[in-house]
């Protein structure tokens, strides 16, 4: 019982993102199941007799109820076993062996480009007085394919300077050709940019009318030292909280890039199985997405609580209660 009690409140937190990340695999093998058509079908392109697509459907197992398949799946994942694809009869694991490390390149370097691009807009918005969300906010309602397309006309058709398209084989490291990961990455940084810049911007604002930080600027204190000293801190938990958003984000947003500019990752992978009905590869490849997106957004919720916890707020955007002293002196 006192194992239990100490149990408890540790595996609490893990318990929705478990049941949300089975419910979103539950989603997409539905919505899977549901599109006109199987792999049978496709494999049989439509010419086959209906006995000889019932032998079809009997091989590979499309015969039986929808929820039999899942869960068999479902538990085969479970045990590291995520079958093979009915389209191409390899190992669904070898698939994705292949295709997560360019996936996992991508979406870091993506971070990192979005991390930088959010710093300077801040430090503009800072030097601004806080002015500037209409710009922003314009930005992050931008569609993603529109920023794709918009960056692949001008920096690979225009100018010249980079690939239209990966020149990368599935399996192939993105290391060993850097300049194709500069488009992908770039087209999921600019919104991202713009919707983190967007969430900590009222951060910003509400920080500068802080009494301190008016304080500060009064007594001629230079711009760089009174946002390292006096606004940063109130920036650095909700900057935590929004950059797990926003890594889930971009791991969830590579199916689209991914396949507009031929990036050989496990979004492109996703978007095939799609086409042609190869529901584990489709299962396998939607996984990553949903377990980074819930993991992140766990992160998050923890760090809020315990943000909540030390300053009794649980409003993304307030920062730390500053002592009375700091404004006293630089």
């Amino acid at each position: 019982m006192d194992g239990e009690v100490i149990l408890r409140p540790l595996l609490r937190p893990f318990v929705r993102p478990v049941l949300l990340t089975v419910a979103a695999t539950a989603v997409v093998f539905t919505a899977t199941a549901l599109l006109p058509g199987d792999a049978g079908d496709i494999q049989r392109a439509g010419r086959a007799s209906e006995r000889e697509l019932a032998d079809e459907r009997d091989r590979l197992g499309l015969d039986r109820p929808a929820p039999v398949r899942y869960l068999d799946w479902l538990y085969g994942a479970v045990r590291g076993d995520l079958g093979r694809s009915v389209v191409s009869g390899r190992a669904v694991a070898g698939l994705f062996a292949e295709r997560l490390p360019a996936t996992a390149a991508l979406v870091a370097f993506a971070l990192a480009v979005t991390a930088l691009l959010t710093a300077a807009a801040l430090t503009v918005a800072f030097l601004r007085g806080g002015r500037g969300g209409a710009l922003v906010t314009g930005l992050a309602a931008v569609p993603q394919s529109v920023h794709a397309a918009v960056l692949g006309t001008v920096f690979a058709g225009i100018l010249g300077w980079l690939p239209a398209v990966s020149l990368l084989p599935p399996g192939g490291s993105p290391f060993d050709a850097p300049e194709a990961l500069v488009l992908p990455a770039v087209t999921l940084a600019l919104p991202s940019a713009a919707y983190a810049t967007a969430l900590l911007r009222g951060t910003l604002v509400d920080t500068l009318r802080r009494p301190h930080v008016g304080d500060a600027r009064v007594r001629g204190l230079p711009p760089a030292l009174v946002l390292i000293r006096h606004v940063l801190p109130f920036l650095l938990v909700p900057a935590m909280q929004v950059t797990a958003l926003v890594a889930g984000g971009l791991m969830a947003g590579t199916a689209l890039v991914e396949t507009m500019f031929g990036y050989p990752g496990t979004g492109s992978l996703l978007v095939s199985a799609v086409a042609v009905r190869d529901v584990p590869v489709v299962q396998a490849a939607a996984l990553p997405p949903v377990v980074v997106l819930l993991l992140c957004m766990l992160v998050a919720d923890r760090l809020a609580a315990r943000h909540s916890g030390r300053t009794g707020s649980s409003r993304l955007g307030r920062g730390p209660v500053v002592p009375a002293a700091v404004g006293g002196r630089a």
